[in-house]
């Protein structure tokens, strides 16, 4: 039997043959791994579409009605006048306790003032004593005059007796003033009311040692003026501008429950308190009935208009992230992004923002807890915020 010969393979052959399975063995690894990165990336987007919350999205609103701004204010009489002692002395009677109404000029109490009463007496003793001393002074120079023209005495003699009884009848009008003013403190050893009005403080009582005052709480009677009030409210920077002087708020006070009154716009600090960011407001009311308290707390509502320019979301719409304010709005791949925004005022059921949405923006009415920038969400039905 013949033997076969075995035909030779070249090496270049040999090296091609193994890179072109080389090749293939890549192309076929490449492919699986795009397929499964494909895959992977699907199943991602999957569980992400599975995972995603289901939210509802409003349209911002913006509001043509007026609304109330309320704000805690403080009542105080129109007129109020803490009546002090000018004398030293006794408390001999009052005639007026707390409560009483009392009108401008009539009594309130008598203080008793022996020391003044003997300051008098002495003055007018003094007075009548410079008087005759005067009265001397100006007989001696009219004889001198008369003396004068018969030139029994010189004219610079003449001049000393005019001048003489001149200096006595000053001292004579010094006494006088003297009585005069002593006679005018004893005046104030009567407490009369300054206006009509009630009695709303009497810090004294018969037979007390009174001291000529002025420093608060040593007041004998406070009279006050209640048939107007001023009512003083703190009024904030941002709302300024819609508080005019004239214009008209409604209060309630809590001892009238139901009752509605009405104040006026009277003047304001026109500055800005520092510390509480708010400005003075002075309102006035009248109180003719005697219904409302001095020194009562009364609640102000003022009728502030909408701003048209303005955009509104109801309060579940915010998100307090690290003293930040935002709200959660969907873009056009419904994903979450946050807009940091400021309140300009709260309506109750709805807060008015001065800045950070756009009419367009689809806000997220309740954000989920744990929402943060660029969560995929679920968009259920869009409705419009009243």
């Amino acid at each position: 039997m013949s033997k076969q010969s075995v035909p030779t393979v070249s090496r270049g052959f040999l090296w091609t043959a193994l890179g072109a399975a080389g090749v293939l063995a890549a192309v076929i690894v490449f492919n699986g791994l795009q397929a499964r990165a494909k895959d992977g990336a699907q199943l991602k987007a999957l569980a992400e579409k599975q995972s995603a919350v289901s939210v509802t999205v409003i349209s911002p609103s913006s509001s043509t009605d007026s609304s109330a701004l309320s704000l805690p204010g403080r009542m105080e009489a129109y007129a109020k006048a803490p009546l002090y002692s000018r004398i030293s002395g006794y408390l001999k009677t009052w005639k007026a306790d707390i409560g009483t109404p009392v009108k401008a000029g009539q009594l309130l109490a008598e203080i008793d003032t022996p020391d003044l009463d003997q300051q008098i007496l002495q003055a007018k003793a003094e007075l009548a004593s410079t008087q005759a001393n005067a009265a001397l002074s100006e007989n001696t120079a009219k004889r001198w005059k008369s003396l004068e023209s018969a030139q029994f005495v010189s004219g610079q003699a003449v001049e000393e007796k005019m001048g003489d009884y001149n200096v006595k009848l000053a001292v004579v009008n010094a006494s006088q003033a003297n009585v005069n003013r002593l006679q005018a403190l004893k005046n104030f050893s009567r407490i009369v009311a300054p206006f009509d009005g009630v009695v709303t403080a009497r810090n004294t009582d018969i037979g007390q040692l009174i001291n000529v005052g002025g420093a608060p709480g040593s007041e004998l009677f406070v009279v006050s003026d209640v048939k107007r009030l001023r009512l003083y409210v703190n009024l904030p920077q941002n709302q300024i501008a819609f508080v005019k002087k004239g214009s008209l708020a409604k209060f309630t006070v809590p001892e009238q429950p139901g009752q509605v009154y009405t104040a006026t716009v009277q003047s304001t600090s026109q500055a800005i308190n520092s510390n509480s960011g708010s400005m003075l407001v002075q309102l006035s009311a009248e109180n003719k009935r005697g219904e409302l308290l001095p020194g009562g707390y009364a609640s102000v509502s003022f009728n502030i208009p909408a701003q048209a320019d303005r955009l509104s979301v109801p309060p579940s719409a915010l998100v307090y992230t690290k003293g930040i304010v935002q709200v959660a709005i969907v873009n056009a791949e419904n994903r979450v992004e946050m807009k940091p925004v400021v309140i300009a005022r709260d309506y109750g059921n709805r807060l008015e923002l001065l800045s950070g949405l756009q009419a367009t923006d689809k806000v997220i009415e309740n954000p989920p807890d744990g929402v943060t920038q660029g969560d995929l969400v679920q968009v259920r039905t869009a409705q419009a915020s009243h």
